[in-house]
């Protein structure tokens, strides 16, 4: 069975015949289902009334356990980010009643970033519904064949995590 990729190929195998299309084919195709999986999440996450941006950063406070607390400092290094960029995304996250902010109880010179209850309850909205999607996705394969494609990617991942 023939998918959208196929053309594609079809495509480049006349105009770059010593293309490896079976390469380009996988990568591709995996790019293809990465935007498809952007699309979606990005999708369920506006209809909660969040960005990707936002949905991370709770999803970093909720992943380090109760009470969900971090400094601004931890989450910026968590994500990759700079402690002003960090700053931004509070000030957003605290005026939404997402976060709260407050100095830490042994240092008054530390500042701490809480999930709030109202934090918690969209994010948890929100998981279950991108969830949701990637439950939808998976399950086209069944599970003998999800098996080995995680098998697949496993060693695909692993190759590109050792250099």
């Amino acid at each position: 069975m023939k998918d959208s990729i196929d053309a594609h190929l079809a495509l480049w195998s006349r105009e770059l015949p010593e293309m490896d299309l079976r390469v380009e084919g996988i990568a591709t195709r995996l790019q293809a289902l990465g935007r498809y999986l952007d699309r979606e999440r990005d999708a369920v996450l506006a209809g909660h009334g969040l960005q990707w941006w936002g949905f991370k950063t709770l999803h970093m406070l909720r992943r380090g356990g109760a009470p969900y607390q971090s400094t601004p400092g931890g989450l910026a290094s968590q994500l990759g980010m700079s402690p002003a960029a960090m700053t931004n995304r509070l000030d957003a996250l605290e005026r939404l009643g997402y976060v709260e902010r407050h100095h830490d109880r042994d240092d008054r010179r530390k500042v701490v970033a809480t999930l709030t209850a109202a934090g918690l309850e969209i994010w948890q909205q929100a998981l279950g519904d991108i969830t949701k999607v990637e439950v939808d996705l998976v399950n086209q394969l069944p599970p003998t064949e999800q098996d080995r494609l995680t098998d697949l990617l496993r060693a695909l991942l692993r190759s590109t995590e050792r250099s």
